[in-house]
């Protein structure tokens, strides 16, 4: 078969093998406009200025108690034991009952056991008369409300340079030297 050497022909086929592929590719394609706005953004690198650390202070008060000696407290308590006065009037009794004879006998044990009463409670309780005192240290808790304040970092005031102007933003961490930047373009009229 010859090849068609027609450049009429050629160019035709040319033209539509161009148009065919420009076709193709504006409909795989986004426009590049919405509107007046272009669609299209892109990321760069711009340099940061400054950054300074920003800090929150937070209060936790906790509650803060201990025991104090607050005076003494006194007590009167008859503690006495009358034990030692009854053993002392039974063997004061049968010692009197011993010694007396007839009707003596009767004021023998009465004596006896009276004065057995007050041998047996003054040997019992230690010769003591009226109320006993005692005295003990008295305590109370006291408590008090202690503020606990604590710096925590919230983040970072970032000065950066893009293009020879410079942006402020607050960002939550550490952004070191460089930030990420989208640039987006439209059209100005």
């Amino acid at each position: 078969m010859k090849a068609n050497r027609n450049p009429m022909t050629r160019t035709l086929a040319v033209t539509a093998l161009v148009a065919g592929l420009a076709a193709s590719g504006l409909a795989a394609a986004k426009p590049p406009f919405k509107g007046r706005e272009f669609q299209d953004s892109f990321h760069d690198t711009a340099w940061v200025v400054a950054r300074t650390p920003v800090y929150e202070e937070i209060n936790t008060p906790r509650r803060e108690c201990w025991t104090e000696q607050v005076g003494y407290e006194y007590s009167s308590s008859p503690s006495r034991s009358y034990g030692g006065a009854i053993i002392g009037a039974i063997a004061g009794g049968i010692l009197g009952n011993q010694v007396g004879k007839g009707t003596g006998r009767t004021v023998a044990t009465a004596v006896g056991a009276a004065t057995g009463a007050i041998v047996g409670d003054n040997i019992d309780n230690d010769g003591w008369r009226g109320e006993r005192v005692t005295s003990r240290p008295r305590y109370e808790e006291r408590c008090r409300v202690v503020d606990q304040w604590e710096r925590r970092l919230t983040g970072y005031n970032v000065v950066y340079r893009y293009q020879g102007r410079e942006y402020t933003t607050f960002l939550p961490y550490d952004p070191g030297n460089t930030v990420r930047v989208r640039v987006q373009v439209s059209l100005a009229e």
